[in-house]
């Protein structure tokens, strides 16, 4: 499954997302406590075409830069649960109960490149 950001201001300015980064990502979002909380479950399935408001957008991209980034060295990653490794991605899918939040994170760069998104947008759209 993938999600696919479009900015408002112009269809041609997409992000791409997969479930594995995404799922991880929206655990973020909600604790930057920007975006309520039914935002934040219609994010969580794509083709909602739920919107994130300009202000928002760029208050995600801005505060992800400031305090997630510094935290994930380029070399970590943050899970679900928003515990952080520098454990590399041995692309393992966990299927018990207990470690399948081992499947979700979110990498320095991918977490970089989606902040950069948040702060060029005009706000976006989830496909």
């Amino acid at each position: 499954m993938s999600f696919t950001l479009t900015d408002l201001s112009s269809e041609n300015f997409e992000f791409t997302a997969n479930v594995w980064n995404w799922k991880a990502a929206l655990e973020v979002i909600r604790s930057l406590d920007i975006v309520g909380e039914g935002q934040l479950r219609q994010m969580n399935y794509n083709a909602t075409g739920v919107k994130i408001s300009v202000e928002d957008a760029h208050e995600i991209g801005t505060r992800i830069q400031k305090e997630w980034l510094p935290k994930l060295a380029p070399n970590k990653r943050v899970f679900g649960d928003l515990s952080i490794t520098d454990a590399p991605d041995d692309m393992t899918l966990h299927r018990d109960g207990d470690e399948q939040w081992k499947n979700y994170s979110a990498s320095h760069d991918w977490l970089a490149e989606f902040a950069e998104f948040c702060l060029k947008s005009k706000g976006f759209q989830i496909f």
